[in-house]
Parts: structure tokens; sequence; C-alpha cells
């Protein structure tokens, strides 16, 4: 194993006076990590993504980052605003490093921008307002945004939330390609058998954590029960694990 990128020990947090949302959490984040985080909604996932970021700082425990480590987020494409007046490249530039001292980008931020487009298959796009794109499409232009500042460490949260099969496979083999370049990747999902099966490591959270390791490992009916807090059933295809919700029973 590398020397790890982020490395948490011991972190809790709370937000205000309310519950934990995170309780004794360890996480080793490598250069050669390429991690899922799964669990429920409320479970701990988007803080846990907050805190490796150093958006939030834990109430208890300890974060250690490499010095001058960079790092790339990817947020809920909920959270956008798709009628907002702007194009594929204009999104892309917001991230660039200078835009708080400079306002206007340069001709050589613009190609470094195109560049990435071009990277991911997109580089006809750059016109083009973001509500006129596919949910593919859409998940390549903030990819694009985070791969601007040449990140170490690419973080996203729910990527292929709301997407159809295809979309989320093109997601999935892009995030695996730019890993392959030497990107480590970290994403949170609720969707085990469509992406978390595919992942070499899994994080099954739930404010603990509840297992860590391969799909094989960790994807396993006990291990399910107390992350999702309802009795799952796993089933074995082509090598990966399938996971069935049992008769009657609902998760969220």
């Amino acid at each position: 194993m590398s020397e790890p990128l982020v490395e948490l020990r011991h972190v809790g947090h709370r937000y205000g006076n309310g519950a934990p949302v995170l309780r004794d959490v360890d996480l080793r984040i490598g250069g050669e990590s390429m991690l899922g985080i799964v669990g429920p909604s409320g479970s701990g996932k988007t803080t846990l993504l907050r805190v490796l970021l150093g958006m939030v700082r834990p109430g208890h425990g300890h974060v250690e980052r490499r010095e001058g480590l960079r790092l790339g987020y990817v947020p809920q494409v909920e959270v956008v605003d798709w009628n907002f007046p702007v194009t594929v490249l204009e999104t892309v530039l917001m991230a660039r490093p200078a835009r708080r001292l400079r306002p206007w980008a340069t001709t050589v931020e613009k190609a470094e921008a195109e560049a990435v487009l071009e990277r991911l298959g997109i580089a006809g796009l750059g016109r083009r307002h973001i509500r006129e794109l596919s949910g593919g499409q859409q998940q390549r232009v903030f990819i694009a945004r985070a791969l601007l500042g040449q990140p170490e460490l690419l973080l996203l949260d729910e990527p292929t939330s709301g997407v159809d099969v295809r979309t989320r496979h093109e997601v999935l083999h892009l995030l695996e390609e730019l890993h392959r370049d030497g990107l480590a990747v970290v994403l949170t999902t609720h969707d085990l058998n469509g992406m978390a099966a595919h992942l070499p490591e899994l994080l099954c959270l739930n404010v603990s954590v509840q297992a860590a390791g391969p799909p094989l490992a960790v994807l396993r009916p006990d291990v399910l029960e107390r992350t999702y807090g309802a009795p799952m059933d796993v089933l074995e295809h082509a090598g990966l694990p399938f996971v069935v919700d049992r008769p009657g029973v609902r998760v969220s």
C-alpha cells in the first residue's frame, strides 16, 4: 500500500445537538483506491465525503491529508440548477484555480478546459447549454470540472442517482478509465447491484462502518441487515454478489 492521501482515525460528527451522523470511522484512502461507500439515506455518506474534502471538521477524531493533496469533487446532480444560463465550457472553467484572482479565463485556461472535455468524450459540446445535455453528458461535464485542477483524489456524491442503466455503465466505465490512469476515486451510491458490486472495494456505512473490503467479503446478509436495518439476501452470479430484497421487505 502506498502512503495514504487521506486517513481518518476514530472520526465522529454530529450537527448541533442532533444524533451522531458519523461514529468512530476509520478510513484510509491511498493513491490506488477506488472505493464505493454504500448505505441508506441518512447513513452519513455525504458527511463522510465532506470530511474527506475538508468541508466539514469532525467533532471527534483525526483527519490527516497528505501535504499539497489536490482534490476534485462532483456533487449530486439534484443540487445543480440546470436552468442557470451557462454553457458546458463555462461550467468547466468555473473550477479554474485563478478564478478568484481574475474573472475572465485566459486562452491557455480555455485550452486546458477544452482538453479535459476532449478527454471525456464531449469535446463538441462546449457551447451547448447544460440543460440541453443527456444525463450521461451532464455527469461528464461535472467530472470535467472536477478534473480541471488535476486532482489526485476524485470524490463523487451519488454519480449514478436518477440515471438509466446505459448512463450508469457509461459513468462507471469512465471512472474505471480515470482510475487506471492513476486517479484515486471515492464515490457514494445507493446502487448495490448496478455499480457497487463492480467496484474493487466497498465500505458499508450506517453512522459507523459496518464492513469494508472486496464486494464478495462485504455484501453478506448479516452486513447488509446491519447497514440497512432489514433482511436482504445475496446471490452470486458470474463471480459477483447480487443483492435482492426479501419478499415483503422494503429497504430505503
